[in-house]
């Protein structure tokens, strides 16, 4: 830690340290929030803590600034919770390890939270700040934007007096983003009826490991392996031939995060013990060529266990094994109006076996909200064949790219000063905060910016040092560039 807070600039490693020491992921905040809000008092600032638990903080101008608009500058407290399956990590308890690795702060087999830590970090260091030049200042901080915006969902009219917002939830330095993808959970229930395995079987779990997961919008047109659809694939083409009785199916862990890992326990019948190890050192084989590209260390493993209890049975199992494999997932369509930018995706993320169910939990991503209902339209009609349930919930809008706003204007020219480039004006395919703050502020004018970070949701994500100091330098210079009331 001692190595990061000497890194440029000091505030706000400073400050970055120490949202790693504490441990905040998504519903487990309020530790982080405590000392936030102790040190905020401790320096005469404004704090509310709303019902929900967002954190408002507010700054009065600094001299010279008084009559410019307000700015509320906005992240998330939490961090999405993952880990290498031999890292031994609570993420409830125990620090973030964060470690300097060239021009990267990376993290010892966990994500490092840098999404959204760096833009946490880059507003507390600013109103601890009595030399940077601001006009009048709010800092919101919500809660649980990892599994739910539930903060976003629960910011209310009148609490913010700003005109505009600058989101830091950004992962690519040199792009602004004006717009972003709304989304809402698919939850799908397969009853589970069970029966007693059958004499003369082996008991074995096949574990599929290694793969690279990531941002379930960012990062899903890269092409990567999901574990969970690579497992179901497997099941589909060999579960009748080889007999096999299907225990248990558990993978991913949560919906907004490209499953890396899944395992399925089953039985197989003893005489055909050798077929299956055949059949998994040949789907390996296949997966390697397939995925050479993206998944290097794609690892499949066979390894003995005690006979369960029970398995599904066949009609059970059939209707499992094959609304995983015929479940969309990946881009479900490219934008045709942002060149490169996923319009429509589906994630697999979460398959849970419960002792009457399997649950499938995945989030729908869109730029357009026919888009989104298109997607729930196919998962009801594929519910409906595999005579399971599916259930839609937390949905969220995305946010309308408006290429007449302002403050993107101000945030494009002032890059374009500093770095004798033009920056790029982007779409996210990711759900930003900004859409939800839409309908309490209508008016309010909304850029995000932020540093280049790689491998968000998954425990090879990274920062790069020097775009911390580049989204930092941009920020300031912003503040003092926004114009004044009236």
């Amino acid at each position: 830690m001692s190595a990061l807070a000497s890194l440029y600039p000091q505030p706000l490693w400073q400050w970055f340290a120490q949202i790693c020491a504490i441990p905040h992921p998504s519903k487990h905040e309020q530790a982080l929030s405590q000392h936030i809000q102790a040190w905020a008092r401790d320096k005469g600032l404004s704090v509310l803590e709303d019902k929900v638990g967002n954190l408002i903080i507010k700054k009065p101008a600094t001299a010279g600034f008084e009559n410019r608009k307000t700015v509320v500058i906005q992240a998330h407290l939490d961090m999405v919770p993952q880990k290498n399956a031999d890292k031994v990590h609570d993420f409830t308890k125990d620090p973030i390890e964060a470690y300097v690795d060239g021009d990267w702060v990376t993290a010892n087999g966990t994500t490092l939270g840098a999404d959204n830590g760096i833009g946490m970090a880059s507003a507390l260091a600013i109103l601890g700040s009595n030399e940077i030049k601001h006009g009048p200042l709010e800092v919101l901080l919500t809660i649980d934007e990892e599994a739910g915006m539930t903060g976003a969902f629960g910011v209310e009219p009148g609490m913010l007096d700003a005109e505009i917002l600058i989101n830091t939830d950004s992962e690519q330095e040199g792009e602004i983003y004006m717009g972003c993808a709304g989304g809402v959970d698919a939850e799908f229930t397969v009853a589970a009826q069970w029966q007693a395995p059958a004499d003369s079987v082996t008991a074995f779990t096949l574990s599929l490991t290694g793969l690279k997961g990531g941002h379930s919008g960012v990062n899903i047109h890269l092409g990567r392996g999901n574990a969970n659809k690579l497992l179901a694939r497997f099941l589909a083409d060999k579960a009748t031939a080889l007999q096999l009785a299907v225990a248990a199916f558990n993978g991913g862990s949560l919906r907004n995060a490209i499953p890396r890992e899944a395992s399925v326990s089953v039985t197989v019948p003893s005489a055909k013990l050798a077929q299956l190890q055949q059949a998994v050192a040949e789907y390996q084989t296949l997966l390697q060529f397939e995925l050479a590209a993206v998944e290097p260390a794609l690892k499949l493993s066979l390894a003995e266990t005690t006979t369960p209890a029970q398995v599904l049975t066949p009609a059970a199992q059939s209707r499992l094994i094959n609304l995983l494999n015929v479940c969309p997932n990946g881009v479900m369509r490219m934008s045709d109006e942002v060149a490169g930018v996923t319009e429509t995706s589906l994630n697999m993320g979460v398959i849970t076996t419960k002792d009457n169910s399997v649950q499938v939990l995945c989030l729908i991503r869109s730029l357009i909200d026919s888009g989104r209902d298109q997607v729930q339209s196919m998962l009801s009609s594929l519910a409906q064949l595999a005579g399971a349930e599916v259930t839609f919930s937390g949905a969220y809008p995305g946010w309308k790219p408006n290429p007449d706003s302002p403050v993107m204007a101000i945030v494009r020219d002032t890059y374009q000063d500093i770095y004798h480039k033009a920056p790029v004006i982007m779409v996210i395919h990711a759900g930003l905060e900004c859409g939800l703050f839409k309908k309490p502020y209508p008016e309010m004018d909304m850029v995000s910016i932020g540093p280049t970070i790689r491998f968000p949701h998954g425990p090879d994500e990274m920062v790069n040092i020097t775009t911390v100091g580049q989204y930092w330098e941009l920020l300031l210079a912003v503040l003092e560039r926004i114009p004044q009331r009236g």
